[in-house]
């Protein structure tokens, strides 16, 4: 397992815990107590270092390359039901977004998410999880299908921005990603979206317009990344972590000036740490969140969705 630079004092504990037990088991000294105060330790160590993570920190762990990827959920979730679609029916299939039915909990969902890559090969197929404008017409192309038959939308958003590109400029990326900000505020189907990981630019807010916007705990949401936000005001990226705090990006943050509707706990030490409770807990926060939208008319989905995203950025003295 990695660790992060803020996570060693954890490396440290858990090593002397694993010779700890491994002595217990090799010889007939009874280590017992040693291992159960190591590992009081340790909790107390990571409550303590989760407790008060940097903003800075937050994107580190939005990072953390044991993270789960959208692929990871929808496999926990959905399970041999999920039925992935490929395509934009312009120009190629874009494998840094991926789309297609599941059922989570025994309801039919139209998911749509960007997917990184687990090593060099996986993270080149994938485009490092920054889609082309065909990836974003793929997306709008099966929420519109779900929206025909009648089949909510979820979308899990990690990506740190959509593909620069020059090809992607020529092929229309602006336009693409405008076209599904404005075809996802009237779809008249339950649509919900959660910041599983990176949230950044345009390449987020392309698939990330819903009734309900969900984020875990450790991820981040914002125009632009601290690297970036540090180089254009500083002319350096040294100045990452003083940009990340200014950028209010954390979940916490997000909450707070109601760009985002809940926020989903993760386990103590990340969503890696524990995945398949990871995995539970989004699920169950999906099914619940759905239970409440599917008792609207599609008109009052459209109606409030509209009023909720025109409400953003309105303040009273």
């Amino acid at each position: 397992m990695e660790y992060l630079d803020f996570e060693l004092p954890i490396k440290e504990l858990e090593e002397q815990l694993s010779k700890c037990r491994v002595i217990g088991e090799e010889s007939d000294v009874d280590v017992t107590e040693t291992c159960k105060q190591i590992d009081k330790k340790l909790t107390q160590t990571k409550k303590e270092i989760y407790k008060n993570l940097t903003a800075w920190q937050r994107v580190q762990l939005s990072r953390h390359p044991s993270r789960p990827y959208t692929l990871d959920y929808v496999r926990a979730m959905c399970g041999d039901t999920f039925l992935e679609l490929h395509g934009d029916r312009t120009v190629k299939d874009d494998k840094a977004m991926i789309g297609g039915l599941g059922k989570i909990n025994g309801q039919s969902f139209m998911i749509v998410g960007q997917q990184k890559g687990y090593n060099t090969k996986t993270r080149q197929y994938r485009n490092f999880g920054m889609a082309n404008p065909e990836g974003y017409r793929k997306a709008l192309r099966l929420m519109k299908m779900a929206e025909k038959f009648g089949v909510p939308v979820v979308c899990l958003v990690d990506t740190p921005g959509a593909y620069p590109g020059i090809e992607a400029e020529e092929r229309g990326q602006g336009e693409a990603i405008a076209r599904n900000i404005m075809e996802m505020t009237r779809l008249k189907v339950p649509v919900i979206v959660i910041i599983i990981g990176e949230g950044a630019s345009g390449g987020a807010l392309g698939i990330g317009v819903g009734d309900r916007v969900l984020m875990l705990e450790n991820t981040w949401y914002s125009v632009i990344s601290p690297e970036s936000c540090s180089s254009i005001l500083w002319r350096s990226w040294e100045y990452k972590e003083q940009a990340a705090e200014a950028l209010k990006l954390t979940a916490k943050d997000m909450k707070k000036q109601h760009l985002v509707d809940d926020i989903i706990k993760e386990p103590l030490g990340g969503a890696h740490s524990d995945r398949e409770t990871t995995f539970k807990t989004v699920a169950e926060a999906i099914t619940e969140n759905y239970e409440e939208l599917k008792k609207l008319t599609p008109e009052q989905l459209v109606q409030e969705r509209m009023d909720k995203y025109a409400g953003m950025g309105v303040y009273k003295d």
